[in-house]
């Protein structure tokens, strides 16, 4: 790589939101110690972040700015939710994170708890604590009767299969466990890619310097088959590791061409949004965001875009309508960052800044709004109703 495209690519990386103090966020509260030096956060031959209004609704640099133009509360009085499915019925699954529970919220409203096999009718084998318990969620494409769940057991983090008839849960099957737990950075979040591949991200719970050791589960976005193996032609034989070098990864998604992105939570200066290829190496814990070219030199792969972390803190994440779409938790808001036809970002938006607090999750349902999960009864203030889940109709 020539170093005037490392170059490019860094100071794009730092195109990036207002510049702040440092904040707490969902996953560490609060932050402390990063381990990156100054140099290996802020290149110093970059230029300074420039400064996005932030309430912005516009400077995106691929076509006109997208607006919120109505706003629907479907559901009310969650309890912690988490993963977030739109189902071919209309119908939205909801994980609640500390019950062990998942909820069907029918299109007129109504929420209906699924019946589990588990004490009361929840999911058997979890044990809610710090940022684990029930997360992430993920009905396989090919067969809508089994649901996938990554859950905090008693001694680590699992990836488990359950089968979906109406509203009852089947007994889960364990299909990956011995990732790591702790009572922040679990990661947690499922999504089926557009090869069929189940994708599973991890948190480095604790463990920073082991992010970088492909034998370690942390710190990790990794790809297994619906049975729990390893997925044909993952980069590093016969493990289910898909890229590594993460701090906590919490969303993730592709566009229309298949390319794959996600965001994961900085310490105490930058939050992220990471273009994912195979093998690739982000950088945990010796960079946090954009890096340096010398970093990039070796071997270190930059954001497309950062965010100073009161600004962000992003969760869930969706990709739709030519963006990449980010739920923030501290930063109270959701970010849009257009996609350009090669697969880079273009300058953030902000939308609904403050509006419902913080936000967990988003997800395109299948009419194209936007569904949103609020996330305000844990490290919030709750609103009457909260939490909430939203559909957010955009013009």
């Amino acid at each position: 790589m020539g170093r005037p495209l490392l170059v490019a690519l860094l100071a794009g990386a730092l195109l990036a939101v207002p510049a702040c103090s440092a904040a707490t966020d969902d996953d560490a509260a609060p932050r402390a110690g990063s381990g990156t030096s100054p140099a290996s956060s802020t290149p110093a031959s970059a230029p300074a972040s420039p400064s996005v209004p932030a309430a912005s609704t516009s400077g995106a640099s691929t076509g006109t700015a997208t607006r919120v133009t109505g706003e629907q509360v479907l559901a009310r009085d969650l309890r912690v939710p988490w993963g977030l499915v739109p189902m071919a019925d209309g119908s939205v699954l909801v994980s609640q994170r500390d019950e062990a529970t998942v909820v069907r919220v029918q299109p007129d409203g109504e929420v209906v708890r699924l019946r589990a096999t588990g004490p009361d009718g929840r999911v058997p084998g979890v044990v809610p604590g710090g940022e684990g318990g029930l997360l992430g969620i993920a009905v396989d494409p090919d067969d809508p009767t089994r649901l996938f769940a990554y859950l905090t057991a008693e001694a680590d983090n699992r990836v488990v299969r359950m089968s979906l008839d109406g509203d009852r849960l089947g007994a889960p099957r364990v299909l990956l466990d011995g990732i790591p737990k702790a009572g922040n950075h679990d990661g947690g979040r499922l999504a089926f890619g557009p090869d069929g591949y189940l994708y599973v991200t991890t948190g480095d719970a604790g463990q920073r310097e082991r992010a970088q050791d492909r034998r370690f589960l942390g710190g990790k976005i990794l790809r297994i088959t619906t049975d729990g193996d390893p997925a044909p032609g993952n980069p590093f034989a016969g493990s289910p590791v898909w890229t590594l070098g993460h701090r906590n990864v919490q969303g993730i998604g592709w566009d229309a061409q298949g390319r794959m992105y996600a965001d994961e939570f900085g310490q105490d200066t930058w939050d992220e949004l990471n273009r994912i290829e195979p093998g690739r190496d982000y950088g945990w814990p010796q960079v946090e965001g954009a890096g340096t070219a010398d970093d990039v030199a070796r071997g270190f792969t930059p954001p497309l875009r950062q965010w100073r972390t009161d600004d962000a803190s992003p969760s869930g994440l969706a990709v739709g309508r030519g963006s990449v779409w980010l739920a923030a938790l501290a930063g109270q808001r959701v970010w849009r960052v257009p996609l350009t036809g090669s697969g880079g970002a273009g300058r953030p938006e902000s939308l609904l800044e403050g509006r419902h607090g913080r936000l967990r999750a988003v997800a395109f349902d299948r009419d194209g709004t936007l569904l949103a999960l609020t996330s305000n009864t844990f490290r919030g203030t709750p609103r009457p109703g909260d939490d909430q889940l939203l559909r957010l109709t955009l013009g």
